[in-house]
């Protein structure tokens, strides 16, 4: 992604940011993100920090106090219910009710945007995976899961085809769907067919390892692409399967690598 640097010194001019979570020891954002501000010279650095969803009102409130903190990156299981402590949230937030970072605006306000949907789509695109006239089927309606069903809508998916083990998440993000991509085939089901050329897990299944496995791949075309949002194990059961079975795999750490100097733009880090 970038050619690794060694970062400055933290000091008390450092700019701090965090990314909240629970658990957060999946996280590579840190790494990641560190690598980046040291690569492009700036004189900042994230931390992760455990937050439960019970403390999650108080810490970000806690967060916002601090002066030198300039923004936060949100992950499981805090994505939607982190937008009713924003001030303002961007266009794309707004239409999938959920955000992946924050920033304190310059009159002290805090905005939200979400750059899941946008990093998934291009991290396949740079492995040589154009998502345009593909077939979904997509296991998670939640919040990284609305963003890339709704990313890979606009970047021109011929059908979606959206499951959750909340049968109305999955109803909400179909009505959503078809109110801004009224001309998107959309529906929803069990596990994924010969029809579908491109598999897509948004569950957290797969992190722990007791998990089940999020979808059957019994009946999965054998050309489809299996894709995984999840970055810790690199390797899930979902993959390792998937992988036996003949398929082309995609790791969810290409969607980090691909979103994170988006993220840092938004951050003010980055031309």
């Amino acid at each position: 992604m970038t050619s690794f640097s060694t970062p400055l010194p933290i000091s008390g001019e450092t700019r701090l940011f965090a990314i909240v979570g629970d658990p957060i020891a999946q996280a590579r954002s840190p790494s990641v993100f560190n690598a980046l501000f040291a690569a492009r010279g700036a004189n900042a650095v994230l931390v992760p920090m455990q937050v439960p969803a019970s403390q999650l009102r108080c810490a970000i409130g806690g967060l916002k106090c601090i002066a030198n903190l300039d923004g936060i990156v949100v992950t499981v299981p805090h994505k939607v219910s982190v937008v009713e402590l924003l001030d303002e949230i961007g266009p794309v937030a707004r239409r999938v009710g959920a955000v992946n970072c924050m920033r304190r605006r310059p009159d002290g306000r805090w905005g939200g945007e979400m750059f899941d949907g946008e990093g998934f789509v291009a991290g396949l695109q740079r492995e040589g995976m154009p998502v345009a006239g593909r077939h979904v089927f997509q296991a998670g309606c939640g919040g990284a899961g609305k963003a890339v069903a709704h990313a890979l809508a606009a970047a021109g998916v011929a059908s979606l085809h959206l499951v959750d083990a909340k049968p109305e998440l999955a109803q909400a993000l179909i009505a959503s769907l078809r109110q801004h991509h009224p001309q998107l085939a959309v529906h929803t089901g069990d596990a994924p067919g010969a029809g579908h050329d491109l598999l897509v897990n948004a569950t957290p299944c797969g992190m722990a390892p007791g998990d089940p496995m999020p979808f059957d791949l019994r009946d999965a075309a054998s050309g489809a692409v299996v894709a995984e949002l999840i970055m810790k194990p690199e390797r899930t059961r979902l993959l390792d399967a998937a992988s036996a079975r003949g398929h082309r795999i995609h790791l969810g750490r290409h969607l980090l690598e691909s979103q994170a100097a988006l993220v840092a733009r938004y951050f003010g880090l980055c031309d």
